[in-house]
C-alpha cells in the first residue's frame, strides 16, 4: 500500500543523539506543514511558507508556549522530497534534551513516531526508490572503508537495479513470445523455435552467472574480514593491535595476562574492512577471570577468517607457542614475529618448516619497525589475487544473491523442460519463477515480511 495514502504523518530524530552542531527533528506526511505551523514562530514575516526554503524562528511548545529553541525551518513540498510526501526538517541546537522536546512537541501537535526506517520506506513505497537503492542507504550509513562506500553509492545510484531489470527484460521479451503461442494457436504469428529458445534462456544465465561470480568479492569489500590475534601472553598482542591502528587502544604491561577481554577494532586495508581482535593469552589459565578470557578467545579463534599468530622471537619457542599452532592449523595465518629489535632466539627456518604455507613477518612493535611489510603480506592473504577496482556491478547483499540464484535455478529447469519435451505452458512457468525471484530483488515482487526486515535493519529517523 503507497505509504502516504495511510494519511499519517510521522515524525523522528534524524541526526545521532549528543553534543554536536546541529541537530535535526524530520516529519513527513500530508500533516507535516500544519503540525510545524502549530510550534513555529518566524522571526519576521508572516507570509505563507514557501517550499525548499529556511526560515528563522522559534520553537515554542504548544501546551504552554514555553520556547525550546531558536531552529532554522525548512518545508519541502512533495514530490520534490526524500519520502515524496511534504516534509519538514526543523535544525536546532544539538542536545538530546532540545532534541526529545521538540520531538515531543512535533508528536503533541498531531504526529506519529516514526517506526525505524519509515522515512526510507515511504521512499520506496512512493517509488522514489528501489529497494536496492534503500538498501544502499543502509550500507552508506555503515560503509567502513571508502572501497565499501563506494560500492553502496554504485548501489544507490541505481546500476545494480538497471542489470537485474535488463534481465527481466529478456525473459519477458522470451515470454512474451511463449505466451502469444499459447493463447493464440492459431494465429498467424512468428515462430520460434525450441533451439532458439534454449539459446535466449542460456544468454540469461550467462548474465547472471556474472552477476554471481561477484559475490565472494562484494561479501568481502561489504562485510570485511574477522582477524584474530592471538598468541602466548606477553608476546606483543596487544602492541601489535596498537601499531597496526597507530593508537594506544589496548592497555599494554609487562606483566602476562594484562589482557582479560576481546579487544576489537576495524582497520581499512586495500578497501577491505578487518575486525582485528586482541585476546587474551592461551596459556592455562591462573585464575578465574583469565579462564574466561581465554574461553573467549577460543570461541573467537573458532569463528575467525584470518589468524595473525604472534611469536616472541627473543625466546625459544615454548611449549605454550607449539600449542596454539596445533590449534590454527588448516587457518589463513600470517605469522608474526615481534622483538626483531632483540637477538633471535631460535633459527627462522625452524618455524617455516611447523607453518610452511603462513607467511612469516618480522616486526619490532617497540620500535614499529617491520609494519609496512606486516600490511603488504595482510594484504595479499586478504586480497588472493581479486582485483583492487571491483567491478561497476557488483553482488554484496546475501539476499540478491539468493534471489540471483533462484532465478537461475528456475532457468534450468526451464532448459530441462525444453530438453525433455515439456509443452510451452511449462517452460512459461520457470520462466515466470525466474522473473518472480528478479523482482524481489528490486521490490516489484517482495513479500511484506522481507520488507520489514529490511527496513528494521534502519534506526529511527532515516
Amino acid at each position: 500500500m503507497n505509504a502516504g495514502a495511510r494519511g499519517d504523518t510521522i515524525a523522528a530524530i534524524s541526526t545521532p543523539l549528543g553534543p554536536g552542531g546541529i541537530g535535526i527533528v524530520r516529519i513527513s506526511g500530508p500533516q507535516a506543514l500544519a503540525v510545524a505551523q502549530r510550534l513555529f514562530r518566524r522571526k519576521e514575516g508572516k507570509a505563507p511558507l514557501l517550499s525548499h526554503r529556511f526560515y528563522l524562528g522559534e520553537i515554542f511548545h504548544p501546551a504552554d508556549s514555553r520556547v525550546l529553541d531558536e531552529v532554522l525551518l525548512v518545508y519541502m513540498e512533495r514530490p520534490k522530497t526524500y519520502t515524496r510526501e511534504d516534509v519538514v526538517e526543523i535544525q536546532c541546537h544539538s542536545g538530546v534534551l532540545v532534541l526529545q522536546e521538540i520531538l515531543q512537541a512535533v508528536l503533541t501537535c498531531g504526529a506519529r513516531l516514526a517506526e525505524p526506517g519509515e522515512f526510507t520506506k515511504r521512499a520506496f513505497l512512493n517509488g522514489r526508490l528501489d529497494l536496492t537503492q534503500a538498501e544502499a542507504v543502509i550500507d552508506l550509513i555503515q560503509a567502513k572503508t571508502r572501497r565499501s562506500l563506494d560500492m553502496a553509492n554504485r548501489q544507490r545510484s541505481g546500476r545494480l537495479s538497471k542489470e537485474v531489470r535488463s534481465a527481466q527484460e529478456e525473459i519477458l521479451n522470451l515470454l512474451t513470445v511463449l505466451d502469444a503461442a499459447i493463447d493464440f494457436p492459431d494465429e498467424d504469428l512468428p515462430e520460434i523455435s525450441r533451439e532458439e529458445i534454449g539459446r535466449l534462456i542460456q544468454e540469461a544465465q550467462r548474465d547472471l552467472d556474472e552477476l554471481l561470480g561477484t559475490y565472494a568479492e562484494g561479501k568481502l569489500y561489504r562485510e570485511g574480514l574477522a582477524v584474530v590475534i592471538v598468541g602466548r601472553p606477553n608476546v606483543g598482542k596487544s602492541s601489535l593491535l596498537n601499531s597496526l591502528l597507530k593508537e594506544e587502544r589496548a592497555i599494554v604491561t609487562s606483566i602476562p595476562g594484562t589482557t582479560r577481554d576481546v579487544i576489537e577494532e576495524t582497520l581499512s586495508l586495500a578497501g577491505i574492512p578487518l575486525r582485528l581482535m586482541d585476546t587474551a593469552g592461551l596459556r592455562p589459565a591462573q585464575d578465574a577471570i583469565e579462564e574466561e578470557g581465554v574461553r573467549r578467545t577460543r570461541e573467537c579463534l573458532a569463528q575467525t577468517d584470518l589468524v595473525l599468530w604472534v611469536v616472541d622471537g627473543s625466546e625459544s619457542l615454548q611449549t605454550e607457542d607449539l600449542d596454539i599452532l596445533s590449534q590454527i592449523r588448516g587457518k589463513k595465518t600470517v605469522v608474526v614475529v615481534n622483538k626483531n629489535d632483540l637477538p633471535l632466539a631460535f633459527p627462522s627456518e625452524d618455524l617455516r618448516e611447523k607453518i610452511p604455507e603462513a607467511p612469516l613477518i618480522s616486526i619490532s612493535c617497540l620500535h614499529r619497525s617491520g609494519m609496512e611489510d606486516l600490511r603488504e603480506a595482510l594484504g595479499r592473504v586478504v586480497l588472493e589475487g581479486k582485483s583492487e577496482s571491483p567491478s561497476e556491478v557488483i553482488l554484496s547483499n546475501l539476499r540478491h544473491k539468493q534471489a540471483i540464484q533462484e532465478a537461475r535455478d528456475a532457468l534450468t529447469q526451464a532448459l530441462d523442460g525444453l530438453a525433455k519435451g515439456f509443452p510451452p505452458e511449462c517452460i512459461a512457468l520457470d520462466l515466470q519463477d525466474a522473473q518472480t525471484a528478479l523482482g524481489e530483488i528490486v521490490g516489484s515482487h517482495t513479500p511484506d515480511d522481507i520488507l520489514e526486515r529490511i527496513f528494521n535493519q534502519f534506526c529511527i529517523g532515516k
